[in-house]
């Protein structure tokens, strides 16, 4: 299926979001912050097919993590997610850079079928 990069500070999210991508046939990666994230992507030459990135994170977060993915590789498709109305608005701004932002909490229904939307 399709190759995903989940970037989230919080490892329970991290992990069930992961292995609920998994099982849908995803090869799905992970790093735990915008900066591991970032690295990632540009040691994948933005060889994946959708990058779901939480808003909120230490050193680096997933606004500054999308620009600089953007200018790297304008074809990536990042989604973020976030629980706080005033990063919403935030990412709103990045709409030619990002497909979606997704509200928290959600389920992994949810997420899968977003990532489904997303990779086909």
């Amino acid at each position: 299926m399709s190759k995903i990069l989940i970037v989230e500070d919080d490892e329970p999210v991290r992990t069930l979001a992961a292995r609920a991508l998994e099982r849908d046939g995803h090869d799905v990666e992970t790093a735990e912050d915008g900066e591991l994230g970032l690295d990632r992507i540009r040691h994948n030459d933005g060889g994946y097919d959708l990058v779901v990135s939480d808003i909120r994170m230490p050193a680096m977060d997933g606004i500054e993590m999308a620009k600089a993915a953007a200018r790297l590789f304008p074809k990536l498709k990042i989604m973020l997610v976030t629980g706080y109305a005033e990063q919403r608005e935030q990412a709103e701004d990045l709409r030619d850079i990002i497909v979606e932002v997704v509200p928290k909490p959600f389920t992994l229904a949810q997420i899968r079928e977003k990532v489904r939307l997303h990779t086909r």
